[in-house]
C-alpha cells in the first residue's frame, strides 16, 4: 500500500470516529436527557465524556493532519475551493465542539452529584443542556458538509 492509499484509509476511519463516536454520544446523551433518569443522565454523561477522550479527541487531530498530507500528495493547494471550504467547516465544527466539550464535563459533574445525593438535577443542567444542543446541530451539519465535500469534491467558485 502506497503513502496515499494508508493516509486515506487513516482519514476515512479517523473520519468514521469522529463523527461515528460525536453522532452516537449525542443521541445517547439526548434520550437519557429526556429519560426522566438522573441516574441514566449521570452514566451516559461521563461515558459520552470518556468517547470524546479516547476517540472524538484523537480523530480531531487526525483529520487535519492527515487531510494536509492528503492534499499535499495529490497536488491540490489548500486554497482549492473544496478543500479551503472543508477547512473553513471543520474548523467552525471545531468552534462549536469545545465549547460542547465543556458542556458535557458540566453536565456530566452535575448529574453524578445529583444521583449520589438522591436529588433532582440543577436548574444549571437544563442550561446547559440547551446551548449542547444548540451547539451541536449546526456542528453535524457542518461535518455533513464536509463529508459530502471531501467525497465529490465539486467545482465551486473560481475552479
Amino acid at each position: 500500500m502506497n503513502t496515499y492509499l494508508l493516509l486515506k484509509t487513516l482519514h476515512i476511519v479517523s473520519s468514521v470516529l469522529l463523527v461515528g463516536t460525536g453522532l452516537g454520544s449525542a443521541f445517547y446523551l439526548f434520550f437519557a436527557n429526556r429519560s426522566g433518569s438522573v441516574a441514566a443522565q449521570a452514566v451516559v454523561g461521563q461515558l459520552v465524556v470518556r468517547a470524546d477522550w479516547w476517540f472524538t479527541t484523537p480523530a480531531v487531530l487526525v483529520q487535519p493532519a492527515s487531510g494536509i498530507a492528503l492534499a499535499h500528495l495529490a497536488g491540490w493547494p489548500l486554497t482549492t475551493p473544496w478543500l479551503a471550504l472543508s477547512l473553513g467547516l471543520y474548523l467552525f465544527a471545531g468552534a462549536c465542539w469545545l465549547p460542547v466539550v465543556a458542556l458535557q464535563m458540566r453536565m456530566a459533574r452535575l448529574a453524578h452529584a445529583a444521583h449520589t445525593q438522591g436529588a433532582a438535577l440543577p436548574t444549571q443542567y437544563r442550561r446547559l443542556q440547551r446551548w449542547w444542543e444548540g451547539l451541536g446541530y449546526p456542528a453535524f451539519a457542518a461535518m455533513a458538509v464536509v463529508y459530502y465535500l471531501m467525497v465529490n469534491k465539486p467545482a465551486l467558485w473560481g475552479g
